[in-house]
């Protein structure tokens, strides 16, 4: 009886360590496009965000206030840092800027490993990111009056999953 109790033992603890190895050795990455921009000067192209954008990026921090950010990227456009900053100050970190056409989706890979990540983007830029981390073009464009998608990635072991949630 004695060995049995052992030998239970060492397998629910080789399940639980497997467990939390899994978990630890996940990366996740949120992705979401920029709130609403004030469009009243066609001529502007880094518009700040409007108010309800603001309201909008202040929801996003609601929304994502579970979550422990290990980092958070926007492009260097206004509207683009206004929507991460909430969050950003949440989780008491800086914005890692990147630019928007020159992703280099292997590095940022290597450097957020085991991590979790937003990456704030555009209607274009943020599904263009997406399908570069997936590794095949799977999402269009968002439409222009869209600024409630969320793109979840996760990546264990080299194997990504993904889903997309529309949060208005």
């Amino acid at each position: 009886m004695k060995y049995l109790f052992l030998f239970a033992f060492a397998i629910l603890s080789s399940t639980t360590f497997s467990q939390e190895k899994i978990a630890s050795e996940a990366s996740t990455y949120y992705f979401i496009r920029h709130a609403e921009k004030d469009r009243t000067d066609k001529t502007n192209k880094n518009p700040h965000l409007t108010e309800i954008g603001k309201k909008r990026a202040t929801s996003w921090s609601k929304i994502f206030s579970n979550i422990k950010f290990d980092a958070i990227y926007s492009t260097d456009y206004n509207r683009t840092k206004e929507t991460a900053q909430p969050t950003a100050t949440k989780n008491g970190l800086e914005l890692t800027i990147y630019h928007p056409y020159k992703l280099d989706t292997k590095t940022l890979l290597n450097d957020t490993e085991n991590k979790t990540v937003l990456i704030v983007g555009h209607s274009n830029t943020t599904p263009m990111f997406v399908n570069s981390i997936l590794g095949y073009k799977k999402h269009e464009d968002i439409d222009d009056s869209n600024n409630g998608n969320l793109y979840i990635i996760t990546v264990i072991d080299g194997k990504t999953s993904d889903q997309v949630l529309t949060i208005n």
